[in-house]
């Protein structure tokens, strides 16, 4: 049995990153990351473990590809910001202090709905960043998809595949920005 459902969920998460849309969708991200100017930055937020994410990916796209990104998950700026003006403004919040016109914004929500994310998206377009990516998963027609320029959505409803792909697609996209200094076998 064990054996077997480890067979059926590796399937369905080969499944979901080996598709042809999601292939175009991390091309397409990189295309957009590569074209951040020298005086903006790429801004990226998460809850949870999508916050972690957000972390793993501003790091190693920092590091890897001299492409700034900014990862504002410090517990005391969070929860500054939400005792302040409420949960729910807190992504909102730091883009408004620390975005400028012509950022990126990525965005990760499994649900889509979370109103923190959905916040900061709307926060984003007021501030005049060039490019917004969302990245989703569960229900298609969750709010989130319908915000950016570039929605990628994965469809699971298990919140390890969705975080895993999310992951997957982040990381990947470094790679292809930073392939020429990659050797594959």
């Amino acid at each position: 049995m064990t054996k077997l459902f480890l067979h059926k969920y590796l399937k369905s998460f080969t499944d979901i990153i080996d598709d042809q849309q999601q292939t175009q969708s991390i091309l397409e991200m990189s295309n957009i990351l590569k074209k951040v100017k020298k005086k903006n930055k790429v801004m990226i937020f998460g809850n949870g473990g999508s916050a972690a994410i957000a972390s793993h990916f501003s790091v190693d796209l920092t590091k890897n590809t001299n492409i700034k990104c900014l990862n504002l998950n410090e517990h005391s700026l969070i929860t500054c910001f939400a005792n302040d003006y409420g949960y729910e403004k807190w992504v909102e919040k730091s883009i408004y202090f620390y975005g400028e016109k012509g950022d990126i914004l990525i965005i990760i929500s499994s649900s889509g709905q979370s109103k923190n994310i959905l916040n900061g998206v709307k926060a984003a377009k007021k501030k005049g960043f060039s490019k917004i990516i969302t990245l989703s998963g569960f229900k298609e027609n969750n709010p989130l998809k319908k915000m950016g320029d570039l929605n990628i959505w994965v469809d699971s409803k298990i919140y390890n595949i969705v975080e895993n792909a999310h992951q997957y697609f982040l990381l990947t996209c470094i790679d292809l920005i930073n392939q020429k200094k990659i050797k594959l076998k």
